[in-house]
């Protein structure tokens, strides 16, 4: 298996076995189990911007760090805007307030300071950890369908290597659950949209339906993207969890609307 659902403590996540095998990292992804929020985001909510309780909030985020290992106080956020920006991070930028607004508007998170643990909140958007255990830096990215085009997760590829010093056959990536190729149905503007960004080589993850309609692949594409970044592909790791089939594990916002949660996807050097 290359994801493992986490069933031994309360809180169950999502896990990527390569960077478990790598070591040196702590790293999840939440689902909607485990949590103390009622009403809508009954269940493990960690979204800020929710309308939850926040001592619940708090307390959910609390139960999800300390399931996979992460220090929630050291956590790290941002306001997520379906753009392509990768924010370089340090201590400074460590979140003081969970729901103060983060000073920036940006999609991903990256540094290579241990103890810093990057969040990224998705209901159906990719949600993308990299991490190199070599040179020993990570980034979180939040890719919906607008940052899939914009090459957001390959961006922070090159921000890796670039600024970081981090060789592409290293680097190791797990997509997260996210609304898969089995529901994200769309206008032909979507995918019209993405092959004029993308090319005809992201046509394979695109099937058209009798409706006038297509069927949208974004964890294909996004890991067709990060191949064509130079990561070797056995380093890419894709969950077969789709957030629209599975509304018993995760929030999606296809189904449910504003009526939701949120999940989070985080990432921390130890």
């Amino acid at each position: 298996m290359r994801f493992t659902l986490n069933t031994a403590t309360p809180v169950p996540y999502l896990s990527c076995d390569a960077f478990a095998a790598a070591g040196g990292v702590a790293h999840g992804f939440s689902t909607r189990l485990g949590g103390v929020s009622q009403g809508d985001c009954a269940g493990l909510n960690l979204g800020y911007n929710r309308g939850d309780d926040p001592t619940c909030v708090v307390e959910n985020l609390r139960r999800f760090t300390a399931a996979i290992g992460a220090d929630a106080s050291r956590l790290v956020k941002t306001r997520q805007v379906h753009l392509d920006r990768i924010q370089p991070v340090t201590a400074k930028d460590i979140c003081r307030d969970f729901f103060a607004p983060a000073p920036w508007e940006c999609d991903g998170l990256i540094t290579d300071e241990p103890g810093l643990c990057l969040a990224v909140f998705t209901a159906d958007c990719v949600p993308v950890l990299l991490y190199d255990p070599v040179r020993r830096c990570i980034a979180a990215v939040h890719s919906g369908w607008r940052g899939t085009a914009l090459s957001i997760a390959p961006k922070a590829v090159e921000q890796m290597v670039a600024d970081y010093g981090c060789r592409r056959d290293n680097i190791l990536a797990a997509v997260g659950p996210c609304i898969s190729g089995c529901c994200f149905e769309t206008h032909a503007d979507v995918p019209d949209a993405m092959l004029d960004a993308l090319g005809q080589g992201i046509a394979p993850f695109i099937s058209p339906l009798p409706n006038e309609k297509f069927l949208v692949d974004l964890k294909g594409i996004g890991a067709h993207s990060l191949s064509l970044a130079g990561l070797r592909e056995e380093h890419i790791h894709v969950t077969d969890h789709c957030t629209a089939c599975r509304t018993d594990l995760y929030w999606s916002h296809r189904l449910l609307g504003t009526r939701r949660g949120s999940m989070a996807s985080m990432l921390q050097l130890i």
